[in-house]
């Protein structure tokens, strides 16, 4: 996360400010551990998809993903499909396309 956007969080989402420590987001509260999920992504019981409660403030690294086929093939992303898999040249050109309006296309 960006400084800017850790200011903007502490001045008006103190809710979600107290997930960041040390420039670090989604440490646990409590502890000060990092978490292995982000707090705010929730899977829907009837549809099993996921959802994010605060997609209007979420970081710019949030607003960037998924930057890659293999990020999403490690994540387990639900929106990959099986014609992604068999050519992932294919499937990269196309999320680059998809996400055109959100960051530079990956040309790894």
């Amino acid at each position: 996360m960006s400084d800017e956007e850790i200011e903007l969080w502490e001045t008006f989402r103190p809710d979600l400010y107290e997930y960041v420590q040390d420039g670090g987001i989604w440490m646990d509260p409590a502890t000060g551990e990092q978490l292995h999920r982000c707090p705010w992504l929730r899977k829907t019981p009837k549809q099993e998809i996921y959802t994010c409660d605060i997609y209007l403030d979420r970081p710019d690294d949030c607003k960037f993903y998924p930057v890659t086929i293999d990020q999403m093939v490690e994540d387990k992303c639900e929106m990959l499909e099986v014609q992604d898999l068999t050519d992932l040249k294919r499937a990269q050109d196309k999320l680059n396309m998809i996400m055109a309006d959100s960051r530079p296309p990956y040309e790894g």
